[in-house]
């Protein structure tokens, strides 16, 4: 099957129309707190299917994100998923986040093994007493709580730290045997790579949802550091549409819209009917190329 030519209908669970989700940070200042909810009041009447919160190595992050996701829960009807990573803590502590996880109300948690705490680029090492994987970590909330959707972690341009696609497929095929419901990718920008990484999964007998994570260009420069830290390409297209562009914010802006929308577009048109938007705690964009997929503020839907 061509990777630009294939459709993957499978990967929407049948959906007629599109269905969006939203990724956001906690907030480390005032400042970022307030821009955290004025990007949830402006994008929640979107309603999208779920909203993430992620979640830093080591828990770095953990009092903050349950905080927003508990705030979440009870200011909104949005429906949270917590991230939750297996570095530097042991099982029973892990535990005992996703106990008041559950017992906060949340019904979806996203399962990652996490960035070796030292940084993207070392080696990384389990917890002695912690869950080895991602993997371990699923199966262990799912036997706990099989009414907890889980969502998990998929690399079109396998992970870093893969030896080759086979392998980064074998982790995934891992942690779909040990209950996940959901992948999302890691952001992309070339949809042939996804195209072809979801034959590849599927090949594999791998049949969740696959959903593409994209990730609109607020900044080219932060965007470009981001991805080599992630082992994403970005195609010297795409560069090219932002060249000179680093002093003029606004048309930066337009250019990144218009990117991002034929990205989401073309997906579309191929089959594709989910979509997780990594907003970076901003609104403008993620709410310009929702509507272009058909939602609406008032929360009706329109053939995209």
């Amino acid at each position: 099957m061509g990777a630009t030519s294939s459709t993957h209908p499978d990967a929407t669970q049948g959906s007629k129309r599109p269905a969006i989700s939203y990724e956001f940070f906690p907030p480390k200042t005032e400042e970022m707190e307030r821009n955290l909810w004025e990007t949830i009041k402006r994008l929640a009447p979107l309603k999208p299917s779920f909203v993430s919160v992620t979640y830093g190595a080591g828990g770095s992050t953990r009092e903050r994100t349950h905080s927003t996701i508990a705030r979440i829960l009870k200011e909104t009807d949005l429906t949270p998923a917590a991230h939750l990573t297996c570095v530097d803590a042991s099982r029973g502590e892990i535990d005992d986040v996703v106990a008041s996880y559950y017992d906060t109300g949340v019904r979806h948690i996203v399962a990652l093994r996490g960035d070796p705490a030292a940084g993207i680029g070392t080696a990384y090492q389990a917890h002695k007493d912690g869950y080895q994987s991602s993997a371990d970590l699923v199966a262990s909330i799912k036997r706990r709580y099989p009414d907890i959707e889980v969502s998990v972690s998929a690399y079109p341009e396998k992970h870093p730290e893969s030896h080759n696609f086979d392998a980064d497929v074998d982790m995934l095929k891992a942690k779909v045997d040990a209950g996940a419901d959901r992948a999302i990718t890691q952001f992309f920008f070339d949809n042939n790579l996804y195209n072809a990484y979801v034959d590849r999964v599927r090949a594999r007998g791998i049949t969740i949802p696959v959903v593409p994570g994209i990730l609109p260009v607020q900044n080219f420069k932060t965007a470009k550091s981001f991805a080599t830290r992630a082992g994403a390409t970005v195609p010297s297209w795409l560069e090219d549409k932002f060249d000179g562009l680093d002093d003029d914010p606004e048309t930066r802006k337009l250019v990144a819209a218009t990117v991002a929308a034929g990205q989401v577009q073309k997906l579309f048109k191929n089959g594709v009917e989910n979509f997780h938007f990594y907003t970076m705690n901003r609104a403008d964009l993620v709410f310009a190329i929702s509507h272009l997929l058909g939602f609406r503020a008032n929360g009706s839907q329109k053939a995209a």
